[in-house]
């Protein structure tokens, strides 16, 4: 048995497809099924079971278990050693929401590769709960999220604060509230949503921190059930959607500065929320394992540009 072997049946593991797992690693699926063979033979017993898809026997959760702390160990222990010759190479693994890597992490890594050029970005877009667990997990180095203040074995630095805004079409918001429309302005620029009531909104859900924001907002203003024409999990589509015409939506103030271009920004109308919208952005890493330096060097790039 080697450090090929284990990687070899974790990547099968994951995959649980011989096709897909000989393709990431860049092996023949005959090599693959080699390698499997001669750990089943070297521990005489049967560690998957061959079917699609292939599944794991008791033997084989017990190897994999040893296997994923083998490899974790094996890619620390080479970050470890770039640190210490002081060449950096190797793979960093960032993960953040859709509509936020698209807003901050194209500048951030271009600007790292100028000092790190030897060293691959991979990206993962997920949810902020699926962040945490990967990060915990290993197969993250960096997750940029809204965290929660306390998340175990995660260390957190802050990156910037973000402001979620009401965004309001403007030819659909003069349909509804026709001559009422200067008051109803004055309504929302001093924080009462109140006559949104049936009004008809674009939102995330209360998973999402935009929606969570707006859905509470809209509930303190008595509006326990508020008209929504379209729901999505992405607030770039809810962007876009509001631009259409479909509905108000709650968006963060990155997003509207990034995406919409000069004739889009003037037909929405933009309204401030309260200090309670307002939530910091954090770029998180697993505590347990070894701080290649890479990691912050790469947190520190999106601090200087946020600046």
């Amino acid at each position: 048995m080697n450090f090929s072997s284990m990687k070899y049946f974790t990547v099968l593991a994951r995959e649980k497809n011989f096709t897909r797992a000989a393709e990431q690693l860049h092996i023949t699926q005959q090599s693959l099924s080699s390698h499997i063979a001669g750990l089943e033979k070297e521990f005489g017993c049967k560690l998957i079971v061959r079917h699609v898809p292939l599944e794991l026997t008791y033997a084989g959760e017990v190897f994999l278990r040893y296997a994923s702390d083998f490899s974790t160990r094996e890619a620390e222990l080479l970050r470890e050693f770039t640190d210490i010759s002081q060449n950096q190479t190797g793979v960093l693994r960032i993960g953040c929401g859709t509509s936020r890597g698209l807003a901050i992490l194209p500048k951030a890594i271009a600007e790292f590769q100028v000092d790190y050029p030897n060293i691959r970005i991979e990206m993962a877009e997920a949810a902020n709960d699926v962040l945490c667990d990967m990060l915990r997990k290993g197969s993250l180095d960096i997750a940029i999220a809204d965290f929660k203040d306390n998340e175990e074995g995660i260390s957190m630095i802050d990156l910037y604060t973000e402001k979620t805004l009401l965004l309001i079409p403007r030819v659909l918001f003069e349909q509804v509230f026709g001559e009422a429309s200067s008051q109803i302005i004055q309504e929302l620029q001093a924080g009462d949503l109140r006559s949104l009531r049936s009004f008809p909104f674009v939102t995330g859900s209360f998973e999402d921190i935009n929606g969570r924001i707006g859905l509470t907002l809209l509930k303190q203003a008595g509006i326990d059930r508020p008209v929504i024409k379209a729901f999505s999990h992405n607030v770039g589509m809810l962007l876009k959607l509001c631009v259409q015409c479909v509905g108000a939506c709650f968006c963060p103030d990155y997003l509207v500065e990034s995406v919409l271009n000069e004739e889009e920004f003037a037909n929405i109308m933009v309204f401030q929320l309260p200090d309670k919208a307002q939530y910091n952005i954090k770029a998180g890493f697993n505590s347990k394992s070894y701080q290649w330096s890479a990691i912050k060097a790469f947190i520190s790039t999106i601090q200087a540009e946020q600046q």
